[in-house]
């Protein structure tokens, strides 16, 4: 006999087939047009080949078909009538709240894709070719990744996009200084430099070429966020957008101890900065870039970074100073669960639901769900310190009511962040 938890859960499968015209065979396979596309594994639907044929061998899989079988659901439209087989929908609250969810093993698979429908866009352009990152402050360094982007791209199809982040300690300049800092510095790629305040995420940016009908992205960053990249950005592919071809390449290792152009950081740039060592500063800036100018980027920064206030290097500088981060982090005073960070390489904001041995499980406001180092991360300060309001108005005072659950919790830190996620997550 089912329990009742079977019950539900196989529920919520036969909803998904039902909102995508699946025919069911009552032994848990889902069927279109006569072809096996989808089986009920663990309450939720699993996607196999689209090109299964019934009595005949698998054939190799697509990249966009393995990509199908990481997600829970998909769009399609409400059916005119129940498929044949499935059992009576009797969709109770309860059962309303068990939607598709990220997937046990993967903290960036997608969460609730039936909200993620990519616009039909015809595709009359090829492969862009972008970087994406923080450049807080542009250095030396960075020449190497723009060059590599631009060799990169097809027919010098390519964009640079310094992202949004802004705050007093990893990012003390705002975009638009550094977006002037950069075609400064970097005169071949000034008009590749995009300067748009839309573009927050990795995200935002790869919906905009979706838009703009390209087929393919090409996205090129450090050895060291390849693989971060790799597995966020083909997670969402044909759900937040939808190309042909993903990929992420790397613009080679770095030493961030050696000497020179290789072993310049924005990192090392902040701590000099921050230790008003102007002679070592201006080692990570062009050599044709004027003194003066020079002068005004080091003194912008210390402004940003409100040196007056004082600073500790784990701040400005994590990798600079890994021991007092993990110290601080391990004994909980900084990073804690409710609290809303930045994803420095991504843009991404969640609000933290785990802490790892040094990294932290996230999930955003439209429920992307990402891990981060904690070296990769900054405090999202304006969104921690909103106002909260005070009292209940009238309507939502009564208890037992949507209304009133909702306020109770806000709150209550963590009562409902990350609560529709598969959690082996969750604290023990």
């Amino acid at each position: 006999m089912k329990s009742f938890f079977q019950f539900l859960s196989e529920s919520t499968a036969v909803q998904q087939a039902a909102r995508m015209g699946l025919t069911g065979d009552g032994h848990g396979g889902w069927y279109k047009d006569g072809e096996f596309v989808a089986k009920t594994e663990k309450g939720v639907l699993k996607f196999y080949n689209k090109r299964q044929k019934m009595g005949q061998q698998d054939p190799a899989q697509s990249d966009k078909e393995k990509r199908l079988s990481h997600t829970t659901s998909a769009s399609a439209q409400q059916p005119q009538a129940e498929p044949k087989g499935a059992a009576p929908q009797q969709a109770a609250p309860a059962q309303q709240a068990q939607q598709p969810v990220a997937q046990e093993d993967d903290p960036d698979a997608p969460a609730s894709p039936e909200d993620l429908t990519p616009p039909a866009v015809k595709k009359t352009k090829g492969t862009l070719t972008v970087a994406f990152g923080r450049f807080n402050p542009p250095t030396t360094g960075h020449e190497k990744l723009l060059d590599n982007v631009a060799t990169s791209s097809d027919d010098g199809d390519y964009i640079i996009v310094p992202s949004r982040s802004q705050d007093k300690k990893k990012n003390p300049l705002d975009a638009d200084q550094k977006v002037a800092v950069m075609r400064a510095m970097f005169p071949n790629h000034s008009e590749r430099i995009v300067n748009d305040p839309g573009n927050r995420t990795i995200f935002d940016v790869l919906k905009k070429a979706h838009n703009d009908g390209y087929a393919g992205v090409r996205i090129v960053g450090g050895a060291d966020r390849q693989k971060e990249f790799d597995k966020l950005v083909n997670n969402y592919n044909g759900l937040k957008y939808d190309f042909d071809t993903v990929e992420v390449r790397s613009a080679g290792d770095r030493d961030p101890d050696s000497e020179g152009v290789e072993g310049m950081s924005a990192s090392k740039q902040r701590k000099y900065a921050a230790e008003n060592d102007f002679e070592n500063f201006l080692k990570g800036v062009p050599t044709a870039m004027n003194k003066k100018v020079a002068r005004e980027l080091f003194n912008n920064i210390r402004t940003g970074m409100n040196i007056k206030e004082g600073w500790n290097l784990w701040e400005i500088a994590p990798r600079f100073d890994w021991k007092n981060l993990r110290e601080l982090f391990v004994g909980k005073k900084i990073y804690q669960v409710g609290e809303l960070v930045e994803n420095l390489n991504t843009g991404l904001v969640g609000r933290i639901i785990r802490r790892g041995a040094n990294h932290l499980i996230c999930v955003t406001e439209d429920n992307v769900m990402f891990k981060s180092w904690i070296k990769d991360v900054a405090e999202a300060k304006k969104y921690n310190n909103i106002t909260k309001i005070s009292g209940v108005p009238a309507n939502q005072r009564e208890v037992g009511t949507d209304a009133h659950r909702k306020y109770v919790e806000k709150m209550v830190p963590g009562s409902d962040w990350g609560r529709q996620f598969i959690n082996k997550y969750r604290k023990k």
